[in-house]
């Protein structure tokens, strides 16, 4: 279907264009170029999923605002070994009305290749922190790549700590980017 479209469009741009209706030749080479992006478009989501995303997120979860920004870091990545190192830099902002405990963290590292690994662990860098309201919480880490590209995602699992018995619930992160190529704000939170 879009083959035929696009031999008919390109078909109405030589006629216009002998015809001398610049005009109209305009709009159906427009219309051209519009069947070329969306092909190309279609192709990428196929070929490089990844390359779609930010290398950012922002997502919040019961008040739980979850902002990350990653970077890659060539001066640790060697691109002909195969190793490609990434930094990232989370920003947990509590505004709720209850204090918050980070129990565990898990991330789901997918790469370039569509290879997943799910990543479990107590706390971030070592640490359990309390985040009371109207207050926040930073860290950096980083995530090594065998391929130029890939994605994170996952959630926290946490706790108000202002009641005795008070349920664990999950704060999730959006997926966000690892791309050599960065985008427009590649600067750490």
């Amino acid at each position: 279907m879009r083959s035929q479209k696009y031999a008919m469009l390109k078909q109405q741009l030589a006629v216009a264009a002998q015809f001398e209706d610049y005009k109209e030749a305009a709009k159906l080479r427009d219309s051209l170029r519009f069947e070329d992006a969306a092909k190309y478009r279609d192709e990428l989501k196929i070929l490089a999923p990844h390359s779609l995303l930010k290398c950012s997120s922002d997502a919040t979860t019961l008040g739980i605002r979850v902002q990350v920004r990653s970077v890659y870091i060539e001066s640790r990545s060697q691109p002909l070994k195969g190793q490609f190192f990434f930094a990232y830099r989370i920003r947990i902002t509590n505004s709720s009305q209850r204090p918050v405990q980070l129990l565990k963290r898990h991330w789901i590292v997918t790469d370039g290749n569509g290879r997943t690994e799910n990543i479990w662990g107590v706390g971030v860098v070592g640490e359990q922190p309390v985040i009371f309201p109207k207050t926040g919480f930073e860290y950096s880490s980083a995530c090594p790549l065998s391929t130029p590209n890939g994605r994170m995602e996952g959630d926290f699992e946490m706790k108000h700590i202002d009641k005795a018995g008070s349920s664990t619930f999950n704060v999730a992160f959006a997926p966000f980017s690892l791309s050599i190529l960065g985008d427009d704000n590649d600067v750490l939170l």
